[in-house]
């Protein structure tokens, strides 16, 4: 039996890909121990789905369908990365803890991106897809195309490590940022508060690229539209700050320093030029599994 479709037939792929973009995130993000890299492969599934439809059939099975091709492009990920080994063997059945136990359910969602990371990629999607999306066994066979004893073995050994780490908390610090890198982000970040973006088009390289996720994209001198209209509006501030241990720009609607981001922005620099620009102002999900460290303004 494959995963029941939440998402109503007679609406266009665009609409479903729009309704279950933040649950595949969740999906991504958790196998790739990454927020930004998960919102990539997001993107890659949308893609890949969109030119899929165009030569198949109907697709009576929307959500199944776009979660086995994320599966697939996770791995495909994590192989390019080559982070994790994606093998496995069956463990007797009988020796395996009851797949629906609350209790590894409460682990697995409190458990931070980097805990996920210290399973293999097979443990890793087994326990996302029961404990944290909440799907059933028959279901994350048919997105993995695993068999059922090899998933249940999965489970076993992938929450038995959580179990382990959720006893030990990891304390291990980010790396920390190197002072160019916190200089050109803290000089960003009190420019755009002052509302200085004549500064910062400055700061801009002549090919600079500017990606409004899962919203809109813009290139060169177009780039400047996007200053414009931030400065039309005022519930915005801007921290320094890292992401899953990237330099990242966090934006509160709030100046309240105790409010949580929003949402974030994230920087390219080359030559001393920011050449790459994006912002997920319209991807907000990806805030809310990525690992936020705010940085000294």
């Amino acid at each position: 039996m494959g995963v029941p479709s939440v998402v109503d037939p007679g609406r266009s792929l665009d609409a479903a890909l729009g309704e279950l973009r933040p649950k595949l995130h969740r999906f991504c993000a958790r196998m790739t121990g990454s927020a930004i890299d998960g919102e990539d492969i997001v993107q890659e599934v949308c893609v890949k789905a969109i030119e899929a439809a165009a030569s198949s059939g109907p697709i009576d099975n929307v959500e199944g369908w776009l979660f086995r091709i994320a599966h697939n492009a996770a791995l495909d990920f994590l192989r390019r990365r080559n982070r994790q080994g994606l093998t496995h063997s069956d463990e007797a059945t009988e020796m395996i803890a009851d797949p629906s136990a609350d209790a590894d359910r409460l682990v697995a969602a409190a458990a931070s991106l980097r805990a996920f990371m210290e399973l293999t990629a097979i443990e890793r999607s087994a326990v996302i897809l029961m404990d944290v999306l909440g799907y059933h066994l028959d279901e994350i066979g048919f997105i993995t195309g695993s068999s059922i004893p090899s998933i249940k073995a999965a489970l076993h050994r992938g929450r038995g490590r959580l179990r382990e780490l959720a006893s030990t908390p990891d304390e291990r610090p980010w790396p920390a940022l190197s002072a160019a890198e916190s200089a050109r982000l803290s000089k960003y970040v009190a420019l755009f508060n002052a509302r200085d973006f004549d500064a910062i088009r400055d700061m801009l390289a002549d090919d600079v690229r500017l990606e409004l996720v899962n919203h809109h994209r813009m290139k060169g001198k177009e780039v400047a539209n996007y200053f414009g209209n931030y400065a039309k509006i005022s519930n915005w501030h801007l921290t320094p700050g890292q992401v899953d241990g990237r330099p990242a720009v966090l934006v509160r609607e709030s100046a309240d320093p105790a409010a949580k981001p929003s949402y974030l922005i994230v920087l390219e620099w080359s030559n001393g030029k920011i050449v790459n620009i994006r912002d997920f102002r319209y991807a907000r999900y990806v805030v809310e599994s990525a690992a936020v460290t705010v940085l000294p303004s």
